[in-house]
């Protein structure tokens, strides 16, 4: 605690400094983040209730979305809160809180996205073996090891920022804790903790979309001996799948691979991997997804019939 004596709050400038922009903004993001909270809430009802869970490529879809709920509910209703306040201010408990469950969250989400990759590649390319390689066991240890990884990310993230001192000035250029923000804030030189930062978050994630796009080509590659039928369907799929991976990382990457000192536009880009991605993906996996909207019609029909029959009995 001696580190930050000096600091016991901070202060969001938030996304913008006009008051009249952020009232929009507010009524904006609210209905984002009511859009985010419905289209993933719909997901994982439906495939928790469907045949789907016992597909591999639905079964983390499923975590993907509880994923999404989670991490956008750590950073979005306080943003929500600070567009419709005068006075954007965070404890440095809280602070540090949020920074270890948003790069938690995160970290797992990231996790879960290679681990689909893995799927899409093992059902495409060594289809005769997809049900041996991707048995359920192996994608419950897919998902315990996310887990186990996001931690270690964000324990080691907070255990250094910890560690640093925290004199004054306590204003926070951004709408979230986060590291690069708060780098900015010490009181010491951070060029070393600023390259160890960029190692444990940008360098990691180009490293990882580096993989998943290689594992894409190689996806591509193969399709080349496939029946039409049989090319349109995998590539309906894995578009999907690239779509989101762009997104997410092209906007996570920008942001993590500079040093904290350089000038950049984070908190704008950051919207898109913790506003704009999460309420995107539910369209993604859904529109030109069949087997999605076929599951939704049964569940949906299924628990209109339930609620039907409870009225009657009443």
């Amino acid at each position: 605690m001696e580190n930050h004596k000096n600091v016991t709050e901070f202060i969001f400038t938030g996304l913008w400094q006009n008051r009249q922009i952020e009232l929009l903004f507010f009524l904006l993001f609210l209905l984002c983040y009511l859009a985010i909270l419905m289209g993933n809430s719909v997901i994982l009802f439906t495939i928790t209730y469907s045949h789907l869970i016992e597909q591999p490529m639905y079964y983390f879809l499923c975590h993907l979305s509880l994923m999404d709920l989670c991490y956008t509910s750590t950073v979005i209703p306080r943003l929500i809160r600070d567009l419709a306040a005068t006075r954007k201010n965070i404890s440095y408990n809280e602070c540090m809180t949020q920074l270890f469950t948003a790069h938690l969250l995160a970290g797992v989400e990231i996790f879960i996205l290679v681990s689909m990759a893995l799927d899409r590649y093992v059902a495409i390319v060594k289809p005769l073996h997809y049900m041996v390689i991707m048995s359920r066991k192996r994608c419950d240890m897919l998902i315990v090891t996310a887990w186990i990884l996001g931690f270690w990310h964000s324990i080691a993230l907070l255990l250094m920022v910890l560690s640093l001192p925290f004199c004054g000035p306590n204003l926070i250029n951004h709408y979230a804790c986060d590291i690069k923000p708060l780098l900015k804030l010490v009181c010491k030189d951070v060029h070393v903790v600023s390259i160890l930062a960029i190692a444990n978050s940008g360098m990691v994630l180009f490293a990882i979309f580096i993989v998943l796009l290689a594992s894409y080509i190689l996806i591509l590659y193969s399709l080349r001996t496939r029946s039409s039928a049989g090319k349109r369907k995998a590539l309906s799929t894995c578009s999907s799948h690239i779509m989101v991976v762009v997104l997410f990382f092209g906007s996570s990457i920008y942001i993590y691979i500079l040093p904290a000192g350089s000038e950049n536009k984070d908190k704008e880009i950051s919207v898109f991997y913790t506003v704009i991605a999460p309420m995107l993906n539910p369209l993604i996996y859904t529109l030109r997804n069949s087997e999605m909207k076929s599951a939704m019609h049964k569940v949906w029909s299924w628990l209109s019939l339930r609620v039907e029959v409870s009225e009657r009995i009443l």
